[in-house]
């Protein structure tokens, strides 16, 4: 199985790339990993929340594959502990997708295309972040539990 990360736009600050840098090189350990930008578009200053989902909507779904289990990242979404969120790895991992494809959304969500195409729905916190947080705090998360599956120190309960 590979694991795919879609983000939206690239990441403005340094020291959240350094740090997302940093735990996909460890991800790359126990996991085919792989991270895709979506660069914005250009007119997105003059197009209204909906337009700019939409938008951005048909940008995700184009690098998706319709056999991939698609996950978006929501505050709606599945709440976990770091255990649980593993075993939802580990129950993925042994299903035999050939691809589980996260995806971060933009400022202002995800398109009702996006969601229609999701086969599921994480939240990493029922706080709000920024969209560019949350690309660290998923490469941690996704790192912490692969140290779970193998049985790694990292993790302590």
């Amino acid at each position: 199985m590979k694991v795919i990360f879609i983000q939206l736009g690239k990441t403005s600050d340094a020291y959240i790339q350094e740090g997302v840098s940093q735990y996909i090189k460890r991800i790359k350990h126990y996991v085919a990993f792989e991270e895709k930008t979506i660069l914005a578009f250009k007119s997105a200053s003059s197009m209204s929340k909906d337009e700019i989902k939409k938008q951005e909507g048909k940008l995700i779904l184009k690098n998706v594959q319709i056999t991939d289990e698609l996950i978006v990242l929501d505050e709606r979404g599945k709440e976990f502990t770091s255990l649980d969120f593993s075993i939802f790895i580990q129950q993925k991992m042994n299903a035999g997708k050939r691809n589980l494809v996260f995806v971060v959304g933009g400022a202002f969500g995800f398109s009702d295309e996006v969601y229609s195409r999701a086969n599921g729905k994480v939240s990493l916190s029922r706080l709000t972040f920024s969209h560019q947080m949350i690309r660290l705090f998923f490469t941690e998360q996704l790192y912490r539990a692969m140290t779970i599956i193998k049985g790694e120190k990292y993790h302590h309960q």
